[in-house]
């Protein structure tokens, strides 16, 4: 029986449209009528995720920035959060200086940015609607607490860049890919895998109870966590070889059917009906 599934947003219920189906919306529904807990997991900020959650019925406590904070919607007391260490970040950014590449700095669940070579509405459907354009990141750090930083890159460069930063920080920050455009990096542990499992505790669900739904790298600690880790079908080649099953991809509703499947026990095809229009 799973009692706690751990939903992705981006590419998983929603494409870049931000429409989230109503075979999609009904399936979550069901499944929290049953009794089962919904979360969403994301690298996302709090502020963002609030509202589609609140849209969701979900009240459980919601697990951001890639594991970096665990927050119920309504609630003003994270359940866990996790923060960057300062000098780490300048070190970063000095790196960054270097390399010249599009640096963004998440901090105080605002997003700040130096550069602006991208439109408005890019940023926004990217990043969100609180974001800063200072002069210098570094004097952000003066005066907030850094929670990870992204770069927008071209997908042909991603791992390239990936496997850089790994090298010059892998044994202080985690570096993951989390979009085609993003290569980002996290403080050291913090993964949606971890934030799972701390969440779990929390809510007292065996680990071998827990499901979890996804379609980047960044989901994989996840997946491997999770009693049973379901890859969309639209996923990337490293989530789907460690999944125990592969849903169809999101135009196909796949979240859906996966909850069908695994937590509603509909048969595979037999997807929950939905109201007459």
């Amino acid at each position: 029986m799973i009692r706690l599934v751990a939903l992705d947003l981006d590419g998983t219920l929603m494409g870049d449209d931000r429409v989230i189906t109503p075979r999609v919306r009904l399936a979550i529904d069901a499944v929290q009528k049953q009794g089962t807990i919904v979360t969403l997991a994301t690298g996302r900020m709090f502020s963002f995720l609030v509202p589609i959650a609140r849209e969701l019925g979900i009240t459980a406590p919601l697990i951001c920035y890639q594991g970096g904070l665990i927050q119920a919607a309504d609630s003003t007391t994270p359940i866990y959060r996790a923060t960057m260490d300062v000098a780490l970040v300048r070190e970063v950014l000095a790196w960054q200086t270097q390399r010249n590449v599009h640096i963004v700095l998440y901090a105080d669940d605002a997003v700040f940015l130096t550069e602006h070579l991208h439109s408005i509405e890019f940023y926004q459907h990217m990043l969100g609607e609180n974001l800063i354009w200072v002069d210098s990141l570094d004097s952000v750090l003066e005066r907030h607490q850094p929670v990870k930083f992204i770069i927008f890159v071209e997908p042909e460069e991603a791992d390239a860049l990936k496997e850089e930063l790994q090298t010059l920080f892998g044994a202080r920050l985690e570096i993951t890919r989390s979009h085609a455009l993003i290569v980002e990096g996290n403080p050291l542990g913090v993964s949606k895998g971890d934030a799972l499992r701390r969440l779990a505790e929390y809510m007292h669900v065996p680990q071998s109870q827990v499901m979890a739904v996804g379609d980047q790298d960044n989901d994989i600690p996840m997946l491997e966590w999770a009693g049973i880790g379901v890859a969309m079908g639209n996923a990337s080649p490293g989530l789907k070889a460690i999944a125990d099953w592969i849903a169809p991809p999101l135009q196909e509703d796949g979240a859906a059917v996966a909850l069908e499947r695994f937590v509603l026990k509909s048969a595979l095809n037999q997807p929950v009906r939905l109201p007459p229009e």
